[in-house]
């Protein structure tokens, strides 16, 4: 396990390096932009990318322009998300968010230019239409997950309505990591298929452990506002216990879909136990 996460560190220190290079490093649109890209993130969608290009037995590095765009790309997502006008938050991984540490405005500005310049390195650095229509369309069911999550506020929605809300915002983008990956490393069909449906579960997965850490942990612990989706989140539905046999549920199908991949998957599986164990 603590090899797992030396790899972890590692990978996070080269997607850091990485995205120094590509951000801006002038002005106060520059600031805010690395403010939110550099506020402590795990670096779980990047690392999700270098290690398909593992499990694929092709070199992680070659698909780092890839991991950083989808992380600013994430990045934007949060810094809206946190907006007066969706989730109204004030702290985000232990940080004011991004409209309190400037300006809403700013914050705005700030999320719509990472993700601008997360598809103009995808343009440059690729050279694929097909993963630009890969992020493109992931980004599109983020936000249209977001609509729906935001309409059914106040409102009693059923568990099939939960869980495909969650599809939407949290499994469509790790879907991306690992499909755009594979198909700039020409992957053939039956391991496309594979990661999809491993990411599809992580996904689901990662937010049931979301929603359990967010009714049973302190802000502090979190760093961000707890018990927010207390009403619509999985322990709401079925309770704490039935929700982490749910996870678990999730994880392990998430891990029978690797079944076509040698070690060389290690790390995805590494990330799936991961998803469970994690305290923040």
């Amino acid at each position: 396990m603590r090899h797992r996460a030396l790899e972890h560190q590692s990978a996070r220190a080269q997607v850091d390096k990485a995205l120094d290079k590509y951000l801006p490093k002038k002005g106060k649109l520059a600031k805010a932009m690395r403010y939110s890209v550099f506020a402590g993130g795990k670096r779980f969608r990047p690392i999700l990318c270098l290690a398909a290009a593992q499990a694929l037995g092709k070199n992680p590095t070659k698909v780092l322009p890839i991991a950083c765009a989808i992380e600013m790309i994430h990045t934007f997502t949060l810094i809206h998300d946190d907006l007066p006008c969706m989730d109204n938050s004030d702290f985000r991984r232990g940080k004011l968010t991004c409209h309190k540490k400037f300006d809403e405005a700013t914050a705005v500005l700030a999320g719509d230019a990472l993700n601008t310049l997360a598809f103009e390195i995808i343009a440059q650095q690729t050279q694929n239409a097909q993963i630009i229509e890969e992020i493109s369309k992931a980004l599109l069911k983020v936000v249209e997950g977001q609509v729906a999550d935001i309409e059914s506020e106040g409102k009693k929605i059923s568990f099939k309505q939960l869980k495909s809300i969650h599809l939407q915002k949290t499994a469509a983008l790790l879907c991306a990591c690992v499909r755009a990956s594979a198909i700039y490393l020409k992957a053939n069909p039956k391991q496309i298929k594979a990661l999809t449906s491993y990411a599809r579960h992580l996904g689901v997965a990662f937010q049931i452990a979301d929603d359990i850490l967010d009714a049973t942990s302190s802000q502090k612990e979190l760093g961000k506002p707890v018990k927010a989706d207390q009403k619509k989140g999985f322990p709401y539905f079925v309770g704490l216990e039935k929700s982490r046999k749910l996870a678990k549920q999730e994880k392990n199908k998430a891990l029978a879909a690797l079944a076509v991949f040698s070690k060389g998957a290690d790390n995805l599986r590494g990330i799936a136990e991961f998803v469970l164990e994690r305290r923040n």
